[in-house]
């Protein structure tokens, strides 16, 4: 995979939304072949509706996330913080107090 020289205006690309348990998230994306780069905002009281079992590399640029596992473990991130997984080693959910802002990259290469 051959990713180009692309510099990036988050606030100039288009939103979409997607519903969790509770709260919302509005994301940004940049997508190229077998690469995704999001711009996430967790509202306050997020809760995916879903457990994760892709891999991603996350960043947390604003508040604190809780990042729970299907098998009960917990991490906590705060600002400043990321966590990477591969493909299928962890099925994963995102839960918020107060509200949160993230990049996350994933994708081919994580499998």
């Amino acid at each position: 995979m051959k990713i180009p020289f692309e510099t990036i205006d988050w606030s100039s690309l288009p939103t979409t939304t997607v519903n969790g348990t509770t709260g919302h998230a509005v994301m940004r994306i940049v997508q190229h072949d077998g690469l995704r780069i999001r711009m996430l905002e967790y509202s306050a009281g997020y809760l995916a509706d879903h457990w994760c079992p892709l891999g991603h590399l996350v960043f947390v640029l604003e508040g604190e996330l809780i990042n729970e596992h299907e098998d009960g473990r917990v991490n906590v991130l705060t600002a400043g913080m990321s966590y990477h997984v591969s493909d299928g080693l962890t099925s994963h959910r995102s839960r918020t107090v107060g509200p949160v802002k993230l990049l996350v990259v994933d994708g081919a290469f994580l499998g």
